[in-house]
């Protein structure tokens, strides 16, 4: 079964400026998309059965990612709308 794209560009395609952006310009943003990455990484192992685990250590690190993904697409958001008060 073929393993799904999940990068924040692939995700968020519509956003892909401000996420290069905050990725060059804001540290807090890098942190947030190096744990996202991070994460689809270890998920991306996971179903490949590279790395042995749970259903439940799948599905926990799932959910975190989409609970960091909801953060970031916020992150984008605000920062869009302070882009475009300025």
């Amino acid at each position: 079964m073929p393993i799904e794209n999940h990068s924040l560009i692939n995700e968020f395609p519509e956003h892909k400026s401000a996420i290069q952006d905050l990725k060059l310009h804001d540290t807090h943003f890098k942190k947030l998309y190096e744990e996202y990455h991070e994460l689809t990484h270890n998920v991306e192992k996971m179903e490949q059965e590279i790395v042995p685990s749970t259903t439940l250590e799948e599905e926990q690190l799932k959910k975190h990612r989409l609970q960091l993904k909801d953060t970031i697409l916020s992150y984008i958001k605000s920062h869009s709308v302070a882009s475009a008060d300025a």
